[in-house]
């Protein structure tokens, strides 16, 4: 648990982190506290408990709960929808094996394919490339001799990546990167973009570099795969970008500024990290 507070107030939390919480929990039979050692009275919602770690807690101690905790693998049931940092931190890794994997495959054998990324893959087969990675992680076979249409690989990535419970540009970092990209000047608008890439919790920033690397390099086959920065970014904008609020006007009036963002991180992916 990276930060915490109660389930009452989970929503409103995510639209500034991306960590888990602690939440409100009715335990079955006797618990004690592992922040003080007191038992916890109550016939329901006795304490707090974490989801990631296992840690249950009073709701009076939870402010004085250190706020990092190391998730244990044994508690994360599924691969897809899970928060980006407790994935990467349970399985002690810098980036969720999802994005390493697709990539790594694509690399092999999709750079050349026409509308990479743009064009769906069998919705069938995507959501099958989903449970296999719930279900066997890392394990998961991804090769040709299973899925032979490299746009379900790509569109297993897409759906992961637009999944996540908080995006890899973050809800409290979206509103500065909107402005960013409607900066006049393109010297300050790299500079904003810059800094708020710095700002970015140490998964989310490495998991993009990874991505935008890897977007760079299919950039590369454009005259094959017709996929240049623009389509990318028109792609990956609303994926790695999503408002914090649900306004459907307000997604509607930032599409080109998502895609923008998403271009700029693309063509200057070498100095921007």
């Amino acid at each position: 648990m990276f930060s915490c507070v109660t389930g009452t107030h989970r929503l409103s939390w995510l639209m500034i982190a991306c960590f888990p919480v602690l939440q409100v929990h009715t335990f079955q039979g006797p618990q004690w506290c592992k922040f003080c050692a007191n038992f916890m009275w109550s016939l329901i919602t006795q304490g707090l408990h974490c989801t990631d770690c296992g840690l249950n807690a009073h709701k009076q101690c939870a402010g004085h709960v250190p706020r990092d905790c190391q998730p244990d693998p044994r508690r994360i049931k599924r691969v897809f929808s899970c928060d980006l940092t407790t994935l990467v931190k349970a399985h002690n890794a810098e980036r969720p094996m999802v994005v390493d994997m697709c990539i790594r495959e694509i690399e092999q054998r999709g750079l050349k394919s026409e509308g990479l990324y743009r064009v769906s893959g069998c919705t069938e087969h995507v959501e099958h490339v989903k449970l296999v990675f719930d279900r066997e992680g890392e394990k998961a076979d991804i090769s040709a001799s299973v899925y032979a249409d490299i746009n379900a690989i790509a569109g297993a990535l897409k759906l992961y990546l637009r999944e996540l419970p908080v995006p890899v540009i973050t809800y409290d970092l979206y509103p500065k990167f909107i402005h960013a990209a409607k900066m006049p000047d393109p010297g300050a608008r790299l500079a904003a973009v810059r800094q708020g890439l710095l700002l970015l919790p140490a998964a989310h920033q490495e998991t993009l570099r990874y991505l935008l690397a890897h977007l760079k390099r299919v950039t590369l086959f454009e005259k094959e795969n017709f996929m240049n920065a623009e389509n990318l970014g028109i792609v990956f904008g609303p994926t790695l970008m999503q408002p914090p609020s649900r306004d459907t006007l307000e997604t509607l009036n930032d599409t080109q500024h998502q895609k923008l963002i998403v271009q700029l991180l693309i063509e200057h992916e070498d100095v921007l990290f």
